[in-house]
């Protein structure tokens, strides 16, 4: 999530800290399960706690292990502070807040704490279990506050951390005869706050028996594998995808023995371990080794995520899982795309998009610009919401929704028009999700919100909320929002200016797509070959061959 939005933060300056909590407030005060507890009051007048401990820190004999449930505390805890993040590769959107040079390694392993958001006096209210994204490589809770959405819906919101990069997805046959066989150790991340949920959220007044897991991009994505892992079942009882997809590595391509993965974990181990690859010797190297051997370029990460194991995994991947509602944990599912989710990556793209004086953002042409990311985000939304939709169905669970978000009306200056440059692009349904309009930093914060929009989207944003909220409360969303299997279509999230929200009926397939690639005059047929070309095995993985049906 946000990944190619790097450059853009290193031109308008990175995201700002919150404003830190410096006291507790013996009203948020606690005992549970775990211990006593004592939080702070936000602004919004929702109780707040940070940082708890849902399992032990993953270091030593515990990295590359499944994650080991907390224990309990002596005293007080007073929670009130951001937990440390998990370690990751800063870059150019994230070094400021994690305090060290894009590049540079920041982080701590132990790291795999939650934070929680409740409205005060809150009993036996849904919870929603946040998942963040950032490509399954960087990111950690603190980037998301959950106060005004648990007191707009009343309902409790839980955002996790969990073990991201190598750490977080490492396969080796080293490790796998040495242990459980885990390849997805953040995978256990997830498991081990949802177990922590069931064992504690009755004393924040959550309900453990009504919880959805949601989260966005890779977040997205980890909510399909826990959907589809079989040591997730009961855990939670409804999921929303946002921008994810249901893709998943095979075993052998993610150690390398098969297939062309990016740095698979054979070879790439061979770079921090020095002799015999045993078990012992992979928890022993340092941790910066580790991480410098698969870091590219700026800090960026490249490694297989969400690896069909076999064990928190089916072999057979997340897609194949979805067939059947035997071989998946058939909750109620909302899955949904952004119109425009490429123009994050394509807005940065110098190609299509110039820069003067290092600041002045102008759309080359414009034609060109709106075809190439019309048809990239179609591909996108066919992987993350149709294909997965039209699988459940077919095999028999109904209970499946689907959305798109179309709000584009960010604002401009001088030097940067966001409407039409980033338009609805990935990411940008999150401060609607959260009602909270300071995500993207505070120098871009201010442009794309501002007032000639706030009354707007601060409805809208009460609009999705309430949906999103409703379907933790019941398990279906309700309203005008129909489910996929009444008919193929997807509710259109939007403001009243631009049509308001409501239902677009039809399939998106990738048959209709290189249809109206071959057939779109904004394309000649140099820029139509090198757009299918680029669409090829890019987005989440698409192995299928676009070229002979777009005549390329």
């Amino acid at each position: 999530m946000r990944v190619a939005i790097l450059g853009l933060a290193m031109i308008l300056a990175a995201c700002s800290s919150r404003e830190p909590v410096i006291e507790s407030d013996p009203e948020t005060r606690l005992s549970t399960p775990q211990g006593n507890i004592v939080g702070y009051i936000a602004e919004s007048g929702a109780h707040v706690w940070r940082a708890i401990p849902f399992a032990l820190p993953p270091v030593g004999e515990l990295r590359w292990q499944p994650a080991v449930p907390a224990g309990v505390w002596d005293g007080e805890r007073e929670a009130i502070t951001a937990p440390v993040p998990c370690p990751q590769m800063a870059n150019g959107l994230s070094a400021d807040l994690l305090g060290v040079e894009a590049g540079q390694l920041a982080g701590a392993e132990d790291c795999l704490y939650l934070d929680v958001y409740a409205p005060p006096n809150a009993e036996n209210l849904p919870v929603m279990v946040w998942i963040h994204g950032g490509s399954n490589t960087w990111g950690w809770a603190d980037q998301y506050d959950g106060a005004q959405l648990a007191m707009d819906q009343n309902v409790i919101v839980v955002v996790l951390q969990y073990r991201l990069g190598p750490l977080g997805f490492f396969s080796h046959p080293a490790l796998r005869e040495a242990g459980s066989g885990i390849a997805n150790f953040a995978l256990t991340d997830h498991l081990a706050a949802l177990n922590w949920v069931q064992d504690n959220i009755i004393s924040y007044g959550g309900d453990p028996d009504t919880v959805t897991i949601f989260g966005e991009s890779a977040g997205g994505t980890n909510v399909a594998a826990l959907m589809a892992s079989p040591l997730a079942g009961g855990l939670f009882h409804r999921a929303i995808m946002q921008s994810g997809s249901a893709s998943s590595v095979p075993l052998a391509e993610a150690e390398g023995t098969e297939g062309e993965e990016a740095n698979p974990s054979i070879e790439t181990a061979r770079r921090f371990v020095a002799g015999e690859v045993t078990a012992d010797a992979l928890r022993e190297v340092p941790l910066a080794d580790i991480f410098a051997a698969y870091s590219a370029g700026g800090g960026r990460v490249e490694l297989p995520t969400v690896i069909a194991d076999g064990v928190s995994l089916p072999a057979g991947g997340v897609m194949q899982a979805f067939a059947s509602p035997d071989s998946f944990n058939a909750v109620p599912l909302i899955t949904g795309t952004n119109r425009d989710e490429v123009k994050l990556y394509n807005g940065l793209n110098d190609e299509l998009v110039a820069r003067r004086l290092g600041v002045f953002f102008r759309i080359r042409d414009e034609a060109l610009y709106e075809a190439v990311s019309e048809y990239q985000s179609r591909i996108w939304a066919i992987n993350a919401v149709d294909e997965i939709a039209a699988t459940m169905t077919a095999g028999g669970h109904d209970a499946v929704w689907a959305y798109r978000f179309d709000w584009d009306e960010g604002g401009a200056n001088i030097f940067l028009d966001s409407a039409a440059i980033f338009g609805a692009m990935h990411s940008m349904e999150i401060p609607f999700v959260f009602n909270r309009f300071e995500f993207f930093g505070s120098r871009l914060d201010p442009i794309v919100f501002n007032e000639s929009n706030e009354a707007g989207r601060i409805a809208l944003a009460r609009e999705m909320g309430s949906y999103w909220a409703r379907f933790a409360r019941q398990g279906d969303p309700g309203g005008e929002w129909t489910s996929w299997s009444e008919r193929p279509a997807r509710m259109r999230f939007d403001t009243a200016a631009d049509g308001g929200s409501g239902m677009l009926a039809g399939e998106l397939t990738i048959e209709g797509l290189a249809r109206d690639i071959r057939s779109d005059d904004r394309l000649e047929e140099n820029r139509r070959c090198e757009l299918v070309a680029s669409m090829e095995g890019r987005y989440f993985d698409d192995r299928r061959e676009l070229r002979p049906l777009t005549r390329c």
